[in-house]
């Protein structure tokens, strides 16, 4: 007896093999059967899914769901795109391990995509901090991976220098520790303080820690623009010296004199590889990033934390000396997104909770209400608003999104910052994966089907070491997906990013049913995943 049976199948197995029809038959959470089954077959439930697609449920390897679980554990806006397993802790943020004098310096830290969460901090390291998601009625499976910059910000803060050889070596303790007690790797943002404040010699010590548990390194690179080949040839020497697993996350080119060097940085990989460097990347299927409006700044108002960067802007020789740096020809020396984006026309504020009616405006059009330069009125929205404020920057490519979606160094990830109520956010949350099947697929032909599923399965899987998901073979975990190809489509847009997609038809959770036929059964089989 199966607890469920999915007959009449077109079936994409995740590893990039052709579809092929067949039944699949679900049993305690594992897919026991695969193919025709035996004559007289019977479970608790059949669904004909009338020659539709069934394929592994996707793994969503970079998100920031870290907070929005307190609050939304069953992570409706994933599970509707088809995703199973998501991956949180990315680019240098995650909220454990934390001391408890550093919990105020992590919370401001962490704001920009806390949702409008307000956590309890009832955790101080990263086993502690899985516990508590442990504890929630999760609708998807949740891996962890902790930051640098939160570990660089509970050994030393937001000083901008080189660790001492005691902090060194408590930052390296921690490392193992969490290593131990579950987490899949660590990433960077090394385009963020405290991270942006860290030297190569600091980088490597740190993540040669990982080659003892086969952890893997995901990094923000601290360039993504006119220092991105360095920065890739960098992330290459790190993973090959140490003798890791890298990867780079949401990999683009950013600003337009840039575009089109996204075949450098792939050959470069690619080279890597050839060579035995085990790295790859990951990319969101959109041409506009999403972070903080205090990317904006130079480095150096950000040493301290968020208190002192606006004791900084409130202060009126401070604030005219950064204005001028941002607005020098050569301001270029950091990752400046407003000239990444080419303008304050192309900076699109998101979540401004203090500010909410500059929602969904350009800084452009909110300096015309304010009726002050975009500077000032940028420096007035990070003050009013303490740090938790997101924006959009339209900066990237479409044909590098087109370029490096073909290439098999690629897998699909949302880099998902999810909303606080109320607020806007970037399509990407809610329509990353049908974008792809719909667009980029059925529409554009950039992918096959095969291809694009492995992306968001096969191929994520294989990176993470997550050995029981990502494909469909017997005995593996039942998490599954069930999707109308002429159907499917990423309902959301910049204009209505919270509009859900369609086309996603079941969804299955360690063999549980949590959408059928597009609608929520308000189950929630997800789990915590810790690397053993």
């Amino acid at each position: 007896m199966y607890d469920v049976i999915l007959k009449n199948s077109r079936i994409l197995d995740g590893t990039c093999s052709p579809w092929f029809r067949g039944a699949v038959g679900v049993r305690d959470g594992k897919i026991a059967r695969i193919g025709k089954l035996p004559d007289g077959a019977k479970a608790r439930e059949v669904i004909d899914v009338q020659d539709k697609f069934l394929c592994p449920g996707f793994i969503d390897s970079h998100t920031h769901s870290d907070f929005v679980l307190l609050r939304e554990p069953d992570a409706l806006s994933k599970l509707k795109q088809g995703v199973t397993t998501q991956v949180i802790g990315q680019c240098g943020f995650s909220p454990a391990p934390v001391k408890t004098g550093k919990i105020k310096l992590l919370d401001s830290y962490m704001g920009f995509i806390k949702a409008g969460v307000e956590p309890r901090w009832n955790w101080r390291s990263f086993g502690e901090w899985l516990d508590v998601l442990d504890s929630l009625d999760l609708g998807t499976h949740v891996a962890g991976m902790f930051g640098h910059g939160t570990i660089r910000i509970d050994v030393m803060g937001f000083d901008d220098r080189i660790p001492t050889a005691g902090e060194m070596k408590e930052m390296k303790s921690l490392v193992r520790e969490s290593m131990r007690e579950g987490a899949f790797g660590m990433t960077s943002g090394l385009a963020y303080p405290p991270g942006m404040y860290s030297s190569r010699e600091e980088l490597l010590e740190i993540t040669s820690v990982l080659s003892e548990f086969d952890g893997l390194y995901a990094t923000h690179m601290v360039n993504e623009s006119n220092d991105i080949i360095q920065c890739v040839k960098d992330t290459i020497e790190n993973a090959g010296r140490n003798n890791i697993r890298a990867q780079i996350s949401h990999h683009k080119v950013s600003g337009e004199k840039n575009w089109g060097r996204i075949k450098e940085t792939l050959e470069l990989i690619g080279e890597a590889r050839r060579n035995g460097i085990d790295i790859a990347a990951d990319q969101y299927p959109y041409t506009a990033t999403s972070t903080t409006l205090r990317s904006i700044l130079p480095p150096w108002v950000s040493e301290g934390g968020l208190s002192r960067t606006i004791e900084r802007l409130e202060d009126k020789d401070m604030r005219a000396r950064i204005k001028e740096e941002i607005l020098a020809p050569d301001a270029d020396w950091w990752e400046n997104q407003l000239e990444n984006c080419g303008g304050p026309e192309n900076a699109v504020l998101l979540y401004t909770p203090e500010t909410p009616d500059y929602q969904g405006k350009s800084l452009l059009e909110i300096s015309g209400i304010t009726g002050k330069d975009f500077l000032d009125t940028a420096f007035d929205i990070i003050i009013q608003n303490r740090g938790c404020d997101t924006a959009c920057y339209f900066e990237v490519s479409e044909e590098d999104v087109r370029y490096a979606m073909r290439s098999p160094l690629v897998m699909i990830a949302s880099d998902s910052i999810p909303p606080a109520p109320g607020a806007r956010c970037h399509p990407r949350a809610n329509g990353t994966f049908p974008r792809v099947l719909g667009k980029y697929v059925r529409e554009e032909g950039i992918l096959s089907l095969e291809q694009a599923v492995w992306k968001m399965s096969g191929f994520p899987a294989s990176r993470l070491g997550l050995r029981n998901k990502g494909l469909i073979r017997t005995g593996m975990d039942a998490d599954l997906v069930v999707f109308d190809h002429q159907e499917v489509s990423d309902g959301a847009d910049y204009n209505h990013p919270d509009r859900d997609p369609e086309g996603i038809l079941y969804v299955f959770v360690h063999g549980e049913k949590v959408l059928d036929r597009g609608t929520y059964t308000h189950r929630t089989p997800g789990k915590v995943i810790r690397r053993s």
